[in-house]
């Protein structure tokens, strides 16, 4: 235990006024010892060398990380145990409402081995969820091991696998874990049957837990000490700081989070970047504990956050190395950038909200590393950007972020994947990327397309396995691999089309296997491929923003498809509205919304016939007026609608 001198009154109003300017929600909780426990008295001296565990948990979605890593910061007395500590490192409004982790979070955890050994724990709870594999990439990065979760109901995943090699390629130390052993359907053996098998794993090296009951969580605790190696550095070299998360403050600026991978990092140190090359000064630094919790000093091997002012956000490389002004060290090797899996057209509703939208984007980009933005030009919607996303759930929740965060609202675009082309007038080893239908170039300048391919792992009970293989074939997807994890369930490799696969697959895949199915999919590169531009006209007058690109034999069905949707979707208008799809400039499928009618003879009562007709006459006229020189409004729903198509 740690042991502390008596301190005067105003230190501790001091420490009491610095805990409520970082508004912990999990402070108000805890005693006034562990308060002043948690501000700038506390020494990080004490927790160097073999003292230190920086481990992440990994598993498929909702296996438990999250409520495992409640219980750990319980455990440990991070936190007070509580029937409302549900989540706690989910602090974003997007993962409440929707109960899924979309972004890494760190806490650090004091556990005593003994009583007269403590450790200092540093843990990265990650997303389970295939469009933020980023983050769990980015998180391993900073540790020594990994918690491999296993739900005792379901077994192993897809992503369990995916994520397991991830933590192998990176050279951690994987523990183990069943969660849900107290579930009714939980089968325990037969999981560890599984483990044995998938992961060359002991069965008595697996630590079965409850994570929603606390049942294991002491032994998983000391298997972490045990068996998770403490990481390689040294307090006496010069220092060197790894950033691997940052994210915007209104008032302190860009806020760096770090591993120390050597030396120590005190208040008012001159610090530089190897990227940039640019100076600056730590003006704060502390851990998060789970919140922010200021200290004097961060040493080597342990994982902190740090402040220095910057407020240009282009100045801060996600993978960058900071040291000590005039005494350089050799880069940490960085990040490698994600490839985008999907593009769509992001815009502001009105060309006078673009300035502030594009400030709420790069702060947000600052958090989300794995987004891309290219200035784009659409005739339609005006200024806006070509965002990059690593799947369709991505981009969503990244709409959702902006207008909950910055109260940005925003036009997205129906998202494409993005193609590439080999032009006649260069080599062929030469391809132009082709990020938007826009920039599609007419087949008669073109060599060859190619498309991104995927290589997708599926996970499912033997019953369903003709289904998803016929899914599979009507996806346009090739066999590489059929092999059983155990007596009942099927592992199946799939080489994919992206398109194919990003928009409904999942949905169709939960539908023919009851739910029961998993899946995961890593970069393919590309294929050749026969591809469209396909256009939508309204009225004769083509929509940038409704055109997209599609395999040749999908044009007809999803050109229906489309056309159908929009006549449903798009208000009546005064004048007739022709809805078009068009391929090479010929129409392969229409639509007609009958135009609104007025009754103009309504007043005419009686009389002769010709001053009805001559007042009909009169009206079509004008309606055929409107429809040379009226426009077609597209609201935002319209858009949103063809996204599932």
């Amino acid at each position: 235990m740690m042991v502390f001198k008596m301190h005067s009154r105003l230190q501790c109003l001091l420490c009491f006024k610095s805990h409520l300017l970082y508004r912990s929600s999990f402070y108000n909780e805890l005693n006034f010892h562990q308060r002043f426990l948690c501000t700038k008295v506390l020494s990080m001296h004490d927790y160097v060398d073999d003292k230190i565990r920086n481990f992440s948990i990994i598993a498929h979605i909702d296996h438990g990380k999250s409520t495992l890593a409640d219980r750990l910061l319980e455990f440990t007395g991070t936190i007070k145990k509580s029937a409302t500590n549900k989540q706690v490192l989910d602090k974003l409004q997007v993962e409440r409402e929707r109960g899924i982790t979309v972004k890494a979070q760190t806490s650090s955890m004091f556990y005593n081995v003994t009583k007269s050994i403590s450790c200092l724990f540093n843990l990265i709870d990650t997303p389970g969820h295939v469009d933020f594999g980023y983050e769990v990439s980015r998180s391993l990065a900073a540790c020594q091991g990994a918690l491999l979760v296993v739900d005792a109901a379901q077994g192993v995943q897809a992503q369990t696998v995916a994520n397991f090699f991830k933590a192998i390629d990176a050279g951690l130390t994987i523990v183990p874990v069943i969660n849900k052993i107290d579930l009714a359907s939980a089968n325990v053996a037969n999981v560890c049957k599984q483990m044995e098998s998938t992961f060359d794993v002991l069965s008595e090296e697996i630590i079965k837990v409850s994570a929603k009951e606390g049942i294991g969580i002491d032994k998983l605790l000391q298997a972490i000490y045990e068996k998770v190696p403490s990481p390689k550095t040294s307090v006496k070299e010069d220092l060197s700081l790894f950033l691997f998360d940052s994210w915007y403050d209104v008032y302190r600026g860009v806020i760096n989070l770090v591993t120390v991978k050597n030396g120590k990092i005190s208040k008012g140190d001159k610090l530089q970047s190897v990227h940039s090359g640019a100076t600056f000064e730590c003006l704060s630094l502390g851990i998060l504990h789970p919140d922010e919790c200021p200290v004097n000093t961060l040493y080597a091997g342990q994982v902190g956050y740090i402040v220095t002012g910057i407020r240009d956000i282009n100045q801060t490389l996600i993978g960058d190395t900071f040291h000590h002004v005039g005494k350089p060290v050799k880069p940490t090797p960085g990040f490698k950038q994600p490839t985008p899996m999907v593009f769509s057209g992001i815009y502001p509703p009105d060309q006078d909200s673009y300035i502030g939208l594009k400030k709420a984007m790069e702060k947000l980009c600052l958090n989300d590393s794995s987004v891309s933005m290219f200035p784009d030009n659409s005739a339609a919607l005006g200024q806006g950007w070509r965002v990059g996303f690593m799947g369709l759930l991505h981009m969503d929740v990244f709409r959702q972020r902006l207008l909950q965060e910055y109260n940005a609202d925003i036009i997205v675009t129906t998202p494409n994947v993005p193609y590439q082309a080999t032009l006649k007038t260069q080599s062929s080893d030469v391809r132009k990327e082709i990020r938007s239908p826009q920039e599609f170039e007419n087949q008669s300048k073109v060599n060859c397309y190619f498309e991104p391919v995927v290589i997708g792992t599926l996970v499912f009970p033997e019953q369903y396995l003709g289904k998803i293989i016929e899914l599979c074939e009507n996806k346009r997807g090739q066999q590489l691999l059929l092999s059983y994890i155990d007596d009942s369930r099927v592992l199946l490799k799939y080489r994919l089309p992206l398109n194919e696969i990003v928009i409904d697959f999942f949905d169709l895949l939960k539908s023919v296997s009851s739910g029961y199915a998993s899946f995961d999919y890593e970069d393919g590169g590309y294929i050749e491929t026969d591809i469209e531009k396909m256009e939508i006209w309204l009225n004769g007058k083509p929509v940038d923003a409704l055109s997209t690109i599609v395999h040749k034999t999908k044009c007809l069905a999803l050109g229906k498809s489309y056309c159908f949707k929009l006549k449903e979707t798009i208000p009546r208008q005064l004048f007739e509205v022709v809805i078009q799809a068009a391929v090479r400039n010929k129409v392969i499928a229409r639509e007609t919304i009958q135009p609104l009618r007025k009754d103009v003879t309504a007043k005419c009562y009686g009389g002769d016939i010709t001053r009805k007709r001559k007042l009909l006459e009169q009206q079509k006229e004008g309606k055929k007026k409107l429809k040379r020189l009226g426009n077609v409004d597209v609201p935002h729903n319209v858009f949103l609608s063809l996204l599932k198509l």
